[in-house]
């Protein structure tokens, strides 16, 4: 398959991106957390709150809007661990259009029948059934047209939309953080914000399960993580780093911060109880990443990237780091 070289995200695919999906998606606020003494200076970009609670809705809207009228007649198609169905789902709904998804088996329940109310057919796989179709761009089967859910041109833009948001709303900001899957996210923002601040730095995050960004900073070349396993960041931290990926990332991004599960838990806990926030395991990795203090004093901007998560889910890991908090003898600041 003969694919359309990698390129810059320039302001300008960036500003037409916003304009073209202003009236889908929200422009979602940046809030203080008050994450208590001796804790970086922390905002909250919260992604969560757009239609579909994810940012892979900037993303989705603008690539669909992008296709041409012939191809998106063909209905479209895409490979999701839930968010980038749900984004591709209400992007071809909007456009009046058919949509299927192959899914990954283990998404929380509350993807799947978020995807499902939105009219998509799902086609459940295991993670590496999924991952491989990443690569190759085809599953057994499908018809219609595919579109990539993070290595495509203006899937990216419309991401890196919200870098500009950023940035106007907070210009004094020192570092930007955000969890990186398949990367499209932290391309899509670090090249806004490079594009009007280089000076900011811009910062991935990876659970220690699944980091083959921060391996492939370390090598200085696109790796594979050979210890991959899953857990309930489902919606970050890839089996490897793809080569056209790498490209668009080194120019813009300068480096991914891991944590452990355990940290993650502790900012899903710190988000909820400080800020009434609900989010996913992904959705906390940037915060969990920022309380490490590696990407210095802030103020930072982390990136709330979904709150797709399940209630269950949630409760448990709400009861868990209570736990360990009482046996602590921890409270949390007022």
């Amino acid at each position: 398959m003969s694919l359309e070289p990698v390129r810059a995200i320039t302001l300008e695919d960036i500003e037409r991106a916003g304009a073209r999906i202003a009236r889908t998606i929200v422009r979602t606020p940046l809030l203080r957390l008050e994450a208590g003494p001796g804790l970086p200076e922390i905002r909250l970009k919260l992604e969560n709150l757009q239609p579909t609670n994810s940012y892979k809705l900037r993303g989705a809207v603008n690539a669909v809007a992008m296709l041409p009228e012939s191809a998106r007649r063909q209905g479209v198609w895409t490979i999701s661990a839930g968010n980038a169905g749900q984004g591709v789902a209400y992007a071809a709904r909007q456009a009046g259009v058919d949509c299927s998804v192959v899914v990954i088996e283990t998404a929380p329940s509350a993807k799947i029948e978020r995807m499902k109310a939105l009219g998509a057919k799902l086609i459940p796989v295991p993670y590496e059934v999924a991952w491989k179709a990443l690569d190759e761009r085809a599953f057994p089967g499908m018809q219609g047209t595919f579109v990539h859910p993070f290595d495509d041109h203006n899937f990216i833009a419309g991401h890196a939309t919200m870098g500009l948001e950023i940035l106007e709303d907070a210009p004094e900001t020192t570092a930007v953080i955000a969890a990186i899957g398949g990367g499209g996210l932290i391309t899509g923002v670090a090249s806004a914000v490079k594009a009007r601040k280089p000076h900011i730095k811009v910062w991935g995050a990876e659970p220690e399960t699944a980091s083959p960004a921060a391996l492939s900073f370390a090598q200085g070349a696109p790796q594979a993580f050979s210890g991959w396993q899953a857990s309930f960041v489902d919606g970050a931290g890839g089996k490897s780093v793809f080569p056209r990926m790498w490209e668009r990332m080194k120019p813009v991004v300068d480096g991914s911060i891991v944590v452990s599960l355990e940290q993650t838990r502790l900012a899903v806990r710190m988000l909820a109880e400080n800020a009434r926030v609900i989010a996913e395991g992904a959705g906390a990795l940037a915060l969990a990443a920022a309380i490490t203090g590696k990407a210095g004093p802030g103020p930072i901007v982390v990136i709330v990237s979904g709150g797709n998560i399940d209630l269950s889910k949630l409760c448990e890991i709400l009861e868990a780091t209570g736990q360990a908090q009482r046996r602590s003898g921890y409270h949390p600041p007022a």
